[in-house]
């Protein structure tokens, strides 16, 4: 019974890591994805005063 611990701990360990990887992966397309958006109102925004100027 005392060898099943360390293989259930040990298991648990890549997860968190793949948790991790995924959680940052997640930030960044959530920023980016902001980011765009941003980009893409002030493109908007811009479009009327070119044709008021």
């Amino acid at each position: 019974m005392s060898s099943s611990k360390p293989e259930s701990s040990k298991p648990a360990a890549k997860p968190s890591a793949q948790t991790a990887q995924s959680e940052r992966l997640a930030a960044a397309l959530r920023d980016n994805l902001k980011r765009r958006k941003a980009q893409a109102r002030a493109r908007r925004a811009a479009e009327p005063g070119r044709h008021e100027g």
